[in-house]
């Protein structure tokens, strides 16, 4: 079946989705919750439990398996909460049923289910027969989960190394696996062969013989060959990859994982115009596989969606991106953050959210991940951060240990926001024989890592007034670029009417084009990336410098012809789009010139 609606909300933070399904699933709407933070899920369960009314057992951390068992549980009371939610709207008493009335009003305008139940209730039909209507009909919106590949811990037990299926990736993915869950599994941040390895193990992920898969698989992907290659790759295992899930590399909250100045626009088209090539590869080796493990051979072909998100924020771009790359979904994350109704953010982190304007918005080096992080300004973390540097004890307790990564000074692993950690590099600097402004530099380097495994999820502690003893009350949050023009907060039918075009949530006028707005910061990194280069500079630099002004200027080719050759979408402001291109173009000319002395 199609989805209900053309958008859905993707994994925020660590926190701020965790219980999304809970408030969005009954009105058809899809979401994705992380499954970074097993005690912050055991945490929620037990909140929920209670509030709910439901029995409630812990799963302690002394338990076997713990972290896959309490990902078990808590995905299982998700969906029994949710679809008990969706059962009752389903359940009306009468055609003016409220719960109804908002599910059919969120539907955008062109919804076939929306003008057939219109038609229903224009045409007076009687109340037996819209009831039977509505649970035929209706669909709950899929509880979808995210994990990280790369956040894949190893675990000890008695100072004795457990195997691999006890990493946190593994765990995790075995708690979804275990779960009744039918819906899918997000799989982000790269490639991890042995995780994708270890989903063949679980039998949920096999079609059976009419093509149902009960557990799909989504790549999150910023580019087509990566998605190609993990495509077949998780093929000769017979797994289908149902949805590519393509995110602007810098557009985007969160970690910014950037493509060598690939753009979103060209980078959809490459997926538009190879969509059945990349189906039919990938679907002949995914049979081939199936046959060689004797396993069931479906009958029918499989689907494949193609989504994509990162940056889009007018019903406009919208609908231009799903008509034109023909897609199935559009991601929309940061304004939901302004959704009390759809995620978990606390009061005071969300006012700050929406007063954040564009130098609020940066690019920082915070993640212990090594991977540029999209954050706020002044966020409470980072004030925390601040003040323990100034009290000479900087670096993190540690409390979570999920991004202990690093093994430089510990086999079990530190993560480099730690105040062990940085405590031990620091040592390292001061033996080492450097100026005092390189002292200074890499000083600032070891101490601007943040602790984010607990900053991304305090706000749903604080929110749902739970204790903050052991993490502080330090929050970190993640929004792209495009918070800076969202400055209200709004509830679930207010931005499904912004997405749908009936009413808008913006009420500034300034908002660059999605489009325009990647290109900006591409040529803004490309920039960053020429002027920190030094000493040592080679070849090897040299090209990878000339490539991405490549494949930049391929975008600004693309765009132009694009912006140029609209006749419906983008009209009333394609003159200043044009120019804007020109002005981003002529900045990349200027950079290009700089890379040439080099």
């Amino acid at each position: 079946m199609k989805n209900i609606h053309s958008f859905h909300i993707p994994v925020m933070g660590i926190g701020f989705t965790i219980d999304s399904p809970l408030k969005v699933a009954q009105y058809g709407i899809d979401s994705v919750i992380s499954l970074v933070d097993d005690i912050l899920i055991e945490k929620m369960r037990k909140v929920y439990s209670e509030k709910f009314e439901v029995p409630y057992q812990e799963i302690s951390d002394k338990v076997d398996d713990f972290r896959a068992k309490r990902i078990t549980s808590y995905l299982n009371f998700l969906q029994e909460q949710t679809e008990a939610k969706f059962n009752q709207l389903k359940n009306i008493t009468s055609v003016k049923s409220k719960a109804l009335k908002e599910y059919v009003d969120m539907l955008p305008e062109y919804s076939a289910l929306k003008k057939e139940f219109m038609k229903l209730t224009e045409e007076n039909v009687d109340f037996f027969t819209v009831k039977d209507w509505v649970r035929t009909n209706l669909k709950m919106g899929a509880i979808d989960v995210n994990i990280m590949t790369k956040v894949d811990k190893a675990n000890y037990q008695n100072k004795e190394l457990l195997p691999i299926e006890y990493n946190d990736a593994h765990a995790a993915l075995r708690g979804f696996a275990d779960s009744n869950l039918a819906s899918s599994l997000v799989l982000s941040a790269g490639m991890n062969p042995r995780l994708y390895s270890y989903i063949s193990k679980f039998n949920d992920f096999f079609p059976d013989e009419n093509g149902y898969i009960k557990k799909k698989i989504t790549l999150k992907v910023s580019d087509y060959r990566s998605a190609f290659i993990q495509g077949k790759f998780l093929a000769k295992k017979g797994l289908w990859v149902s949805e590519y899930r393509i995110e602007s590399g810098l557009n985007c909250g969160g970690h910014a994982f950037a493509t060598d100045g690939f753009l979103l626009g060209p980078v959809l088209t490459e997926f538009k115009e190879n969509k059945e090539i990349l189906k039919s590869e990938t679907q002949k080796l995914l049979m081939q596989a199936l046959n060689e493990a004797n396993k069931v051979l479906p009958k029918n072909e499989f689907a494949l969606k193609i989504t994509t998100q990162g940056g889009v924020g007018t019903a406009e771009e919208h609908s231009f991106l799903m008509e034109e790359y023909q897609l199935d979904s559009v991601g929309w994350g940061s304004p939901f953050l302004l959704v009390p109704e759809a995620t978990s953010v606390d009061e005071k982190t969300m006012q700050k959210l929406a007063k954040a304007r564009e130098e609020d918005l940066y690019l920082s080096n915070s993640s212990p991940l090594g991977v540029p992080f999209n954050t706020l300004k002044g966020n409470t973390k980072d004030a925390e951060k601040q003040h323990l540097i100034g009290k000479k004890r900087p670096g993190s307790s540690c409390p979570n240990k999920f991004i202990a990564l690093n093994y430089e000074f510990k086999d079990t692993g530190l993560c480099t926001a730690s105040r062990e950690y940085q405590h031990l590099k620091l040592k390292q600097l001061d033996t080492l024989a450097l100026s005092k402004n390189e002292k200074k530099q890499k000083y600032n380097a070891i101490t601007e890592k943040s602790c984010i495994c607990v900053g991304l999820s305090t706000s749903t502690l604080i929110l749902n007034n739970m204790s903050t003893k052991k993490t502080g009350m330090g929050v970190a949050v993640c929004p792209g670029p495009n918070m800076a023009y969202y400055d209200k907060i709004v509830s679930l039918r207010a931005i499904t009417d912004h997405i749908y075009g009936r009413k808008s949530m913006l009420t500034r006028t300034d908002r660059p084009n999605i489009f325009i707005k990647e290109l900006s910061l591409y040529i803004a990194l490309l920039e960053e990336k020429v002027g920190s280069i030094k000493i040592n500079f080679d070849q090897k630099q040299f090209r990878s410098l000339i490539k991405f002004t490549k494949n930049l200027e391929v975008g600004v080719l693309y765009y132009n012809n694009l912006f140029k050759n609209q006749k419906q979408t983008f009209v009333h402001n394609k003159e200043a789009l044009l120019n804007l291109l020109a002005v981003e173009h002529e900045k990349l000319v200027l950079i290009g010139l700089k890379i040439e002395k080099l």
